[in-house]
C-alpha cells in the first residue's frame, strides 16, 4: 500500500506542476501581459500615489495658516482649505480640465472634452486619462488653497468660495493650457516642469490682489504708517504644516514625471531636498545677522521658499543650481515679506505672495540660468532666459488682471469683507457658530 501512495504522488506532482504552468500560460496569453502592459501598470500606480500625496499637501497649507493666524480663525482656515478642494474637483472636471487640456485653440485655451466627454487622445498618455485627471486636480487645488494664507482673518467665507470656483473654472487652467496644454508658452519652448509659475505664482499673484482690495486686518498698520505684528497661535502646528508639505512635495515634483519608470525622478527628488534644506539654511542665516536671533516663521517660509523656486527646474538643472536657487530663495522671501508688509502696506498674515509668487516666479527665471540643457550658465545663450521671463510676466498679467475683475465683483456684489464686529470677535464664531479651541478661553490679540 504505501508502495501504491508512493507511486500515486510521484505521478501526481509532475502533473499537477505541468497543469499549473499551463493554466499560469494560458491566464498569462489571455490577459496579453507584456513589458509595455507592465510599464503602463507601474506608470498609473506612480502616478495615483504622487497625486495622492500632493493630495495631503492641503493638510499642510491647512496647518501653516492656522498656525500663522490667530486662533479665533483656526475653524475658518481648515473650512476654508478643504472647500477649495471640494468646490475646486468638481468645478475643475467639469470645465477647468477641458480649459486646461483640451484641444488647442490659438495657443490660447482648450475647447473640448468638457464633463470629460472627449477621449483626449491628442495628449498622448501612456494611463489611464481618469488617473491624469486626478493628478491635475490636486495642482489645481494647491494654487487656489494659496489664497486663503493672504486673505486669511477677514474675508466673507462665501467670497472664498466663489474664488476658489472661479480660479479652477477660468484662471488657473488658462496658464496651465499655455504652458502644458499645448498653448503658446509651450510652443515657445517655457520650462516649467512641476509649476512654479502655472501653479503656485497663479495662487500667489491672485493672493497679491485678493489682499490689496480686501486691506489690513484691524490694528495691522497704525495711522502714521507703523507696522504692528499680529503674532499666529501656534508656530508648532505652521512647523507640522511645513513638514507635510515638504513631504509632499516628493509627489508634488517626482510625481510630474507621470512616469515611475523614468531614471530621473530620483534626481528630481535630491534637488526638490536640496532646494528645501538650502532655503531653510539660508534664510535662517539671514534673518539671525539681521534680527540677531534665528527667526522660526521665516526659516519655515525659507524652506517652503525653496521648495516652490525649485519646482520649475527641478528635472531640468544639478544638484548644485539646485541648492543655490533654494538658498537664493530662502534669504529672498525674507526681504519680499518685509517689503510687501512695510513699503506696499498689503496685509500677508502668513507670507504666500513672498513664497509663491514672488519665489515661484524667481525660481521660473533660474531656469534659464540653471539649465543643463539651454542655460545661460552652460553655454545655451539668453533665449531659455527671455522665455522664461515671457512666461514669468505673461502670467502675472493675466492672473493679476483676471484676478481683480473677479474680487471687484465680489466685493460689490456680496462683499468681500467680514464686519468689524465679526473681524474682532473671530470668524470662526461669526462665519461658523463654533470655534477650533472650545475648552480654551480665548485671549483677545487685536491691536488697537
Amino acid at each position: 500500500m504505501n508502495r501504491l501512495i508512493k507511486n500515486y504522488k510521484a505521478f501526481l506532482i509532475p502533473v499537477g506542476t505541468i497543469a499549473t504552468l499551463l493554466l499560469v500560460t494560458s491566464i498569462a496569453k489571455a490577459d496579453q501581459v507584456t513589458p509595455d502592459k507592465v510599464a503602463i501598470a507601474v506608470d498609473n500606480v506612480w502616478v495615483l500615489v504622487t497625486a495622492f500625496l500632493v493630495f495631503f499637501m492641503q493638510a499642510g497649507f491647512a496647518m501653516v495658516e492656522a498656525g500663522f493666524t490667530r486662533a479665533k480663525n483656526a475653524s475658518n482656515i481648515v473650512m476654508k482649505n478643504l472647500m477649495d478642494f471640494a468646490i475646486g474637483s468638481v468645478i475643475f472636471w467639469l470645465f477647468g480640465f477641458a480649459f486646461m487640456f483640451g484641444k488647442d485653440a490659438g495657443g490660447f485655451i482648450g475647447t473640448s472634452g468638457f464633463f470629460l466627454s472627449d477621449s483626449f487622445k491628442h495628449l498622448g498618455l501612456s494611463i489611464p486619462l481618469t488617473s491624469f485627471l486626478i493628478f491635475q486636480t490636486v495642482f489645481a487645488a494647491t494654487a487656489a488653497t494659496i489664497v486663503a494664507g493672504a486673505m486669511a482673518e477677514r474675508t466673507k467665507f462665501i467670497a472664498y468660495c466663489i474664488y476658489s470656483a472661479v480660479i479652477s473654472f477660468i484662471i488657473y487652467p488658462v496658464v496651465g493650457h499655455w504652458a502644458w496644454g499645448g498653448g503658446w508658452l509651450s510652443k515657445l519652448g517655457f520650462i516649467d516642469f512641476a509649476g512654479s509659475t502655472v501653479v503656485h505664482s497663479v495662487g500667489g499673484w491672485s493672493a497679491l490682489i485678493g489682499a490689496a482690495l480686501l486691506g489690513p486686518r484691524i490694528g495691522k498698520y497704525t495711522k502714521d504708517g507703523k507696522v504692528n505684528a499680529i503674532p499666529g497661535h501656534s508656530i508648532t502646528l505652521a512647523a507640522l504644516g511645513t513638514f507635510i508639505l515638504w513631504f509632499g512635495w516628493f509627489g508634488f515634483n517626482p510625481g510630474s514625471t507621470l512616469s515611475g519608470m523614468n531614471e530621473k525622478i530620483g534626481d528630481i527628488a535630491v534637488n526638490t531636498n536640496l532646494a528645501a534644506a538650502m532655503g531653510a539654511n539660508l534664510a535662517m542665516i539671514y534673518t539671525w545677522l539681521k534680527y540677531k536671533k534665528p527667526d522660526v516663521s521665516m526659516t519655515l517660509n525659507g524652506a517652503l521658499a525653496g521648495l516652490v523656486a525649485i519646482t520649475a527646474g527641478c528635472a531640468s538643472v544639478n544638484p548644485w543650481g539646485a541648492a543655490i536657487i533654494g538658498g537664493l530663495a530662502g534669504i529672498l522671501v525674507v526681504v519680499a515679506v518685509e517689503f510687501i508688509d512695510k513699503k506696499l502696506k498689503i496685509d500677508d498674515p502668513v507670507g504666500a505672495i513672498s513664497v509663491h509668487g514672488v519665489c515661484g516666479a524667481f525660481g521660473t527665471l533660474m531656469v534659464g540660468l540653471f539649465a543643463l540643457d539651454g542655460g545661460l550658465f552652460y553655454g545655451g545663450g539668453i533665449k531659455q532666459f527671455l522665455v522664461q521671463l515671457a512666461g514669468v510676466a505673461s502670467t502675472f498679467v493675466w492672473t493679476t488682471v483676471t484676478a481683480f475683475i473677479l474680487f471687484a465683483i465680489i466685493k460689490i456684489t456680496v462683499g468681500l469683507r467680514v464686519s468689524e464686529e465679526e473681524e474682532i470677535e473671530g470668524l470662526d464664531v461669526a462665519e461658523h457658530g463654533a470655534t477650533a479651541y472650545s475648552d480654551f478661553v480665548m485671549k483677545s490679540q487685536t491691536v488697537k
